[in-house]
């Protein structure tokens, strides 16, 4: 047990708070777009990762390949990502956004200013400016901490 009992009030707060922007985004999202699927696009986008195994995505969002195999098959078919074989593994592929998961996502990002201005009148321009930094600093921590 910790020294410091207000670490579990911040993390409780935070779980909740990510429990009541999920359902508020699934609500602003276009039909058929899950939250998983938006972050996978917003993930290729902001990150530019390039062509991508499927395991390391499902690392990177701590979900099983079959997980994530089932997402990207789904996004596939709806045109928002690309699945090529990899050539340097004759068994593994490599996934990519397209031009219309980009689409999407900005979309996306559209429908999703709403409830984030919503959440965020609560707080001044500078108090977020002055969080995100330590946010960053426990994301980067947690992180490191799974590898």
């Amino acid at each position: 047990m910790t020294d410091r009992p207000d670490l579990f009030g911040f993390f409780n707060e935070i779980g909740i708070i990510n429990q009541l922007a999920s359902a508020a985004f699934c609500a602003a999202l276009p039909k058929g777009m899950t939250i998983a699927q938006f972050t996978i696009l917003n993930h290729f986008a902001r990150l530019e990762p390039g062509p991508t195994p499927p395991k390391e995505l499902a690392a990177a969002f701590q979900v099983t390949r079959a997980t994530m195999t089932s997402t990207l098959t789904r996004m596939e078919r709806a045109g928002f990502v690309a699945i090529k074989p990899n050539p340097e593994d004759g068994r593994g592929k490599l996934v990519s956004i397209t031009k219309k998961g980009r689409a999407m996502r900005e979309q996306c990002i559209g429908l999703l200013q709403n409830p984030i201005a919503e959440a965020g009148a609560v707080l001044a321009s500078e108090d977020i400016e002055a969080l995100l930094p330590q946010l960053a600093s426990i994301r980067a921590k947690l992180d490191r901490a799974r590898d």
